[in-house]
């Protein structure tokens, strides 16, 4: 199966993928692939949120159709120009998914097929539900594919490099068992976005995105603010209004009232707008419907902040010239370039 096969074959699922919404799907009648497909994919987006209250309807086709924006052939020959891949021996790459907001595993997936290698997946229960019928898609539209892809129910044998995602305690037992191999392994990381307090409505609008998609339980969602000594928050609740329809979501509210009494009988100082709480913390990693804040003096001491907890901090929000800032509104749209943890996992894989 050549480079152009596999393109094509994963051009064909964006189209597919395209055809779904936040707000539902939009079926286009021109494509063959949706007699046999359209309806497994709509039965699995049910049992998802069946199975998984956080995977709404709307969480769900988000993440197919922002997918589907990157799944095109100028993208996937811009990407795959980066690397040298001349053919070498295939090798069976094992990965080992989390599973915190759907299809949280389908860049490496994308990564190891389109870098020429197989795939052993060892999917986490959380989100179980797309991959194998992605799977069956992508060997319908290119039969090249059979063979390449298997989903281990125990666990992973026979592989020659292991890419595993996890928390950090689960992190230390990747780093024992798979030691030997060549291995990217990730851990807990949280998202921070900078201000200053000259945003605009729109970007602080566009930071609600960064926050409350999925709930903000991807290691991209926003879950602390780093903000100038005198920051007014009422600008930030203002624009933050617009999501308020969140605690009308029976599991995200029942997270708000747990930690708003906690953080009560704590007596710890919050500010809360009724659907989101804001406090004072050094942490990074806050609880569902919560956000840490940290006061910074000045541009410097917080750079040197940042710097010091690269390794705690997945990406960076903000305004300005600062290249390694996300802009408002894309921390979960990431490109085909940006890789978790900062490791190229492309550059990983052509290297075997």
């Amino acid at each position: 199966m050549t480079l152009d096969q596999r393109i094509d074959a994963f051009s064909q699922l964006g189209d597919f993928l395209s055809q779904f919404h936040p707000s539902g799907v939009e079926i286009n009648k021109e494509l063959s692939t949706n007699e046999l497909f359209l309806e497994p994919f709509r039965i699995q987006v049910k049992r998802a949120f069946e199975s998984n209250g956080w995977f709404t309807n709307q969480n769900v086709n988000s993440a197919f159709n922002d997918w589907s924006k990157l799944l095109n052939h100028n993208n996937l020959t811009n990407w795959t120009s980066m690397y040298n891949l001349n053919e070498k021996s295939e090798k069976n790459v094992g990965v080992i998914m989390a599973g915190n907001i759907p299809l949280v595993g389908f860049h490496d997936f994308l990564t190891v097929l389109m870098s020429g290698h197989s795939i052993q997946i060892k999917q986490s229960s959380s989100d179980a539900f797309f991959l194998p019928l992605i799977a069956r898609f992508l060997e319908h539209v290119e039969p090249g594919f059979k063979g390449k892809i298997v989903f281990a129910d125990e666990h992973l044998t026979d592989f020659d490099a292991i890419i595993a995602t996890g928390s950090n305690n689960t992190a230390r037992h990747f780093e024992y068992y798979f030691g030997q191999y060549p291995h990217v392994i990730r851990r807990n990381r949280n998202s921070v976005a900078v201000l200053t307090g000259e945003e605009t409505p729109e970007e602080l609008q566009g930071l609600g995105e960064d926050i409350f998609r999925y709930f903000g339980l991807g290691c991209r969602s926003v879950s602390k603010l780093m903000v100038p000594k005198d920051y007014d928050f009422d600008l930030l609740f203002g624009a933050l209004y617009s999501f308020k329809d969140l605690i009308d979501y029976d599991k995200y509210r029942n997270n708000y009232d747990y930690n708003k009494a906690v953080y009560l009988m704590s007596k710890f100082e919050l500010l809360e707008n009724g659907f989101v709480m804001l406090k004072e913390d050094p942490s990074y990693a806050s609880p569902i419907a919560t956000l840490f804040y940290e006061y910074y003096e000045n541009s410097d001491a917080l750079k040197n902040k940042l710097e010091a907890d690269s390794e705690l901090i997945q990406c960076i929000v903000g305004s300005g010239n600062d290249s390694q800032y996300v802009p408002f509104g894309q921390t979960q749209k990431p490109q085909l370039e940006d890789y978790a943890d900062g490791v190229d996992t492309f550059e990983f894989l052509v290297k075997l």
